[in-house]
């Protein structure tokens, strides 16, 4: 995040608990579930893909598979075109888990491109899997 030269002053002159009251409040309006335990993501493209799995690239450009773990819904995996993976973004579901975070969050897919039409996502689903297994394997060795 980046900051004018007068928002900058004004940032100094805050004291640090109001800083840190208004850092969560923004977080706390973040898409994202606030008890999401964690996310992360593999980039993905057309030319990679071939080479590593057998069904045909689902998507209709580059971009990420990520992983949120919800403790109600279990992972949830989406895929978000490269330039629209901020948190301002929701990204497109990929299985039944992000379906359901989405639809409860009372949220909408906002990126452009995403799945082809008739697209086996079933190895799209294992590689977000994957992506899941790695960060419960970070959680639980804490």
């Amino acid at each position: 995040m980046y900051f004018t030269r007068h928002q900058s002053a004004i940032l100094i002159n805050l004291p640090r608990w109001l800083i840190s009251l208004a850092a969560l409040s923004i977080a706390a309006c973040a898409p994202v579930q606030e008890d999401n335990h964690s996310s992360d993501f593999v980039t993905v493209n057309e030319s990679d893909w071939y080479g590593k799995y057998y069904t045909a690239y689902p998507f209709t450009v580059s971009g990420e598979i990520s992983c949120v773990i919800h403790p109600e819904y279990g992972p949830a995996i989406y895929f978000y075109p490269i330039g629209f993976t901020d948190e301002s973004y929701v990204g497109t579901p990929l299985n039944k888990a992000a379906a359901e975070a989405v639809k409860h969050g009372g949220m909408t897919p906002n990126v452009p491109y995403s799945v082809k039409k008739g697209a086996d996502l079933s190895e799209a689903r294992e590689v977000g899997l994957r992506v899941c297994d790695e960060q419960m394997d970070k959680i639980e060795g804490m």
